[in-house]
């Protein structure tokens, strides 16, 4: 069972920077595919970004590209997202999600994966 952690959530202005954490308890983190999600208040869940095991293919939302950045740290089993220039409609609770698998054909669909972290709160203000 992995479990996932996400931190590093919180209050940022437009234009600013944030970076989300996700940390694994699993041993095995280097070979699972991995992604973020966000759910803003009565929505449902978005694709925002994911990753392959190495880190060397990433996909992205295309309301983030050239915006935010995924990225892993297998050595530290942590996950990524790198939020630069944030605006008020990428506020959300954003969730960490991880697969049984290296690779995955669908990074963008939820059901793809099988583990995901409670979620961290990012709120940008104008």
């Amino acid at each position: 069972q992995v479990q996932l952690v996400e931190s590093g959530g919180g209050l940022v202005q437009a234009g600013g920077s944030l970076r989300l954490s996700c940390a694994s308890s699993g041993r095995i983190f280097g070979t699972r595919a991995m992604g973020w999600f966000r759910q803003a208040p009565g929505k449902e869940r978005n694709f925002v970004a994911g990753i392959n095991w190495s880190g060397g293919s990433t996909y992205y939302a295309d309301s983030v590209k050239g915006r935010f950045t995924i990225s892993r740290d297998n050595a530290k089993a942590t996950l990524y997202l790198q939020m630069n220039s944030p605006k008020p409609e990428d506020t959300a609770v954003y969730y960490c999600a991880a697969s049984k698998y290296p690779t995955i054909s669908a990074y963008d669909t939820p059901k793809t994966y099988d583990y995901w972290g409670q979620g961290t709160q990012v709120t940008v203000s104008s």
